[in-house]
């Protein structure tokens, strides 16, 4: 349903998901005329109980040949948006902006052999949305998917990220992932319990995936808590790795939402 407002469309949530009492996905309908890359993110808003609006950006975890938008969300302790976000259900409106913004995408990279995808918590909504384009696996050798978060049942979408080169279309190349799970609060086995600087910076990270961050061969991207972000960034500098800019290409995409 659409309302006459220039600047977004009123969308109704078609599919609810709690992965934890603090991590939901939902999906709405998708407004017509909406286009986006994957890895872009659109705000979104929601009517507060004192009847105000408050507005939030987030990721695509759906892809652009999609028919509907799916979204990842943690619910923030006293935050106004998730707050009420959360009280939703299927068949409740959110408004959808018409624009989509954002610059992590693949287009950010003129080459490259490896991707590296780093993420923690919600932060790994744009990857999936990458991994469902059949350009993401034919562009790159080894798609590196590193998720890392606090508890292992906050790992969503562990199941459907190895389906994901068949769900675009290319299985046979669906060997080019490497998907490294993360949980640093409890001890999981085989599965890696450091922070990704940690990881990074003591060479266990490329350790377990069985090559290295490499200038000339990597292309990294970075999507999550800010503060993650920022040190991420600051060990991969160290290496000689920078972001990649439209006049100065480089090896480096983080996303900056506000």
């Amino acid at each position: 349903m659409a309302d006459d407002t220039a600047r977004y469309t009123l969308e109704t949530i078609t599919d609810w998901r709690a992965w934890t009492p603090k991590l939901f996905s939902f999906r709405t309908t998708r407004p017509a005329g909406f286009c986006f890359k994957a890895g872009q993110f659109v705000r979104l808003g929601v009517t507060k109980a004192d009847g105000g609006e408050v507005w939030r950006p987030y990721s695509m975890v759906s892809a652009p040949q999609h028919d509907y938008l799916e979204f990842y969300s943690i619910v923030v302790p006293g935050g106004e948006f998730t707050t009420a976000l959360a009280q939703l259900g299927v068949g409740d409106a959110v408004r959808v902006n018409r624009l989509a913004l954002g610059f992590l995408t693949l287009d950010r990279f003129a080459d490259g052999r490896e991707l590296w995808l780093l993420s923690t918590g919600t932060g790994l909504a744009p990857f999936v949305s990458m991994l469902y384009e059949a350009d993401t696996w034919r562009r790159f050798e080894k798609l590196v998917v590193v998720h890392c978060v606090r508890e292992a049942a906050e790992l969503a979408y562990r199941d459907l990220i190895p389906t994901l080169a068949a769900e675009a279309g290319v299985p046979e190349l669906a060997d080019r992932l490497v998907y490294v799970p993360v949980v640093t609060r409890e001890a999981v086995p085989g599965v890696l319990g450091q922070r990704v600087t940690a990881l990074i910076a003591n060479g266990e990270l490329e350790r377990r995936v069985g090559f290295a961050f490499d200038l000339e061969r990597s292309r990294v991207m970075i999507c999550g808590n800010p503060d993650m972000v920022d040190d991420t960034r600051a060990v991969l500098g160290e290496r000689g790795f920078a972001l990649s800019r439209r006049a100065v290409p480089g090896q480096l995409a983080v996303e900056q939402y506000w």
